[in-house]
């Protein structure tokens, strides 16, 4: 079944090419999901959202980008609709005096992509959105700063921190090495 095909079928409200789609772009997305939840339950819940959410606006999809990333911005979209906006400020002053360690090269590349977005998923909401769609999806700060509802400043800070927090957790998990390794 081709791309095309899937889209028409589910423009037509067809459970086949529903569970196609679904099938054919749950890992991708699940991924996604992941990267903005802390567990994988409230992925999957993020996941379900997003689905819901295709499957109302598939009639409005028009094929200007990829579809796949017409999918991620909705699983985003989902993923960013489920948290308190708030907590952006509250995380702005609690974490001010965040430690600026120097991470080793080679650690990063000796973590698998699964531990990295395990530590990405331990970084507060707020930093661990504004890490995900700067770095990894790409977004200026103006564009967060519209997605999230705060300041292109906070979108910078939260980033800074981020990054700080994310540098301070891979220290930790360093030095946890070298001590099983030593010990």
């Amino acid at each position: 079944m081709t791309e095309s095909e899937i889209i028409r079928g589910c423009q037509r409200g067809k459970a086949k090419y529903q569970k196609e789609l679904v099938l054919r772009y749950s890992p991708q997305l699940m991924t996604v999901a992941r990267r903005y939840c802390r567990d994988d339950h409230a992925a999957r819940d993020v996941l379900q959202e997003a689905f819901i959410k295709v499957f109302r606006a598939i009639d409005r999809y028009e094929p200007t980008g990829a579809f796949p990333a017409w999918l991620r911005r909705i699983v985003i979209n989902a993923a960013l609709q489920t948290k308190d906006k708030a907590s952006y400020q509250r995380e702005q002053t609690n974490l001010d005096a965040v430690a600026h360690p120097l991470v080793a090269p080679n650690v990063l590349s000796q973590m698998g992509a699964e531990e990295l977005i395990a530590l990405i998923q331990q970084l507060p909401d707020g930093f661990r959105d504004v890490f995900n769609l700067y770095v990894l999806e790409g977004y200026s700060h103006d564009e967060i700063a519209d997605m999230l509802g705060i300041a292109p400043g906070t979108s910078r800070s939260q980033l800074v921190r981020a990054r700080q927090k994310l540098q301070a957790m891979i220290l930790q998990r360093e030095k946890e090495c070298y001590v099983k390794r030593v010990g």
